[in-house]
């Protein structure tokens, strides 16, 4: 069980991150990939991403076991810029002793069935030429595993902030916590999860950062040890669309860039995707445009194809938000004003 425990000065400093964290992204995938479950959501990834994999990755293996604890400094906090090239520059900074601490305690986890190999071992000194080696199997694994699907990944993580933010303007902070549910059950003053161990984090004042990532799964994810100076990072999972590992150009293969484009002709359905940009519920787009919510699932159901949108069901509720594919067209497009029941 992970409890964690708020104080009113706490309750004032949550936040929600303003993107994915490519570190927090790397970390989940790579065990998502070795691991089998959940297979809805992922199992098209990894047919598609495991033949990628080379001999590189062996040392990423070494570091990132499928369950159990794994090192703290390969998730540090970024500060705010989630670029990857800056979070890989912050990762091969970490201090001589976090390394070797890290390392220890991952070598003796029970999770671990044999010792770490010699490349893993060789970042305890923080020699450069293991360093570099570990900057690389991070970048290559991100090329290989992650960029093609990088704009889906935000796209959905902003459809997730924006669930978040409806949440705190209908509850406050209460609304938010709450909002976490099933993964996290808000329990004023406490914020409970399944976790794989006993876990108390005391925030004490320092507030918490709520980090939606794509692939967490099934339950939230924090530091084993979190920094005394530093905002406490509790990573949890996100809703998924099926089918997500077919994007057009992620694989070679899947539909063609623009394929479903010529369906989007009209005033309707630009009128749309202008309005879901803050997000909307089925029923605002319907008393927004002045169509019927049928129509209006019809209109969400072919953007959605496009790639244009993501919705998010929400209780009784969807909520459609606009992906980067749809501001683009937005903004490469004049703006048309919308008459309603215009086709």
């Amino acid at each position: 069980m992970l409890r964690v425990h708020f104080t009113a000065d706490d309750i004032a400093r949550v936040r929600v991150a303003a993107a994915p964290d490519p570190l927090w992204e790397i970390v989940n995938s790579f065990q998502a990939l070795i691991r089998e479950e959940n297979a809805l959501a992922f199992g098209e990834w990894r047919r598609i991403v495991r033949p990628r994999l080379n001999p590189a990755d062996g040392l990423l293996a070494a570091l990132l076991p499928p369950r159990g604890y794994f090192p703290d400094f390969l998730t540090p906090d970024l500060g705010g810029s989630p670029g990857l090239e800056s979070a890989v520059d912050t990762v091969l900074g970490t201090p001589r002793a976090g390394l070797r601490g890290d390392l220890a305690t991952l070598a003796a986890s029970p999770a671990r069935p044999r010792p770490l190999p010699a490349e893993a071992r060789a970042l305890a000194e923080g020699t450069l030429d293991a360093l570099q080696r570990l900057g690389a199997a991070l970048h290559g694994y991100h090329r290989r595993a992650l960029a093609a699907f990088w704009p889906h990944i935000r796209a959905q993580v902003d459809a997730d902030r924006a669930v978040r933010a409806r949440a705190v303007l209908g509850g406050g902070t209460d609304g938010l916590l709450a909002s976490l549910r099933p993964v996290l059950r808000w329990q004023p003053p406490v914020l409970e999860a399944d976790y794989p161990v006993d876990h108390e984090l005391r925030l004490g004042g320092r507030g918490l950062l709520l980090q939606p990532s794509f692939f967490c799964s099934r339950r939230p994810v924090t530091l084993a040890v979190p920094l005394p100076d530093r905002t406490p990072v509790l990573v949890y999972p996100i809703q998924h669309t099926l089918g997500w590992a077919l994007v057009p150009g992620a694989t070679g293969g899947g539909s063609r860039p623009g394929a479903g484009l010529g369906a989007l002709l009209g005033r309707t359905r630009a009128a749309v995707l202008q309005d879901v940009v803050t997000g909307r519920t089925t029923g605002e787009l319907a008393e927004r445009i002045g169509i019927s919510g049928a129509a209006v699932s019809q209109h969400t159901a072919v953007l959605r194809q496009a790639g244009l949108l993501l919705s998010v069901r929400r209780s009784k509720h969807v909520l459609h938000t606009i992906t980067p594919a749809g501001l683009a067209l937005l903004e490469g497009a004049p703006h048309t004003p919308h008459t309603p029941f215009d086709p």
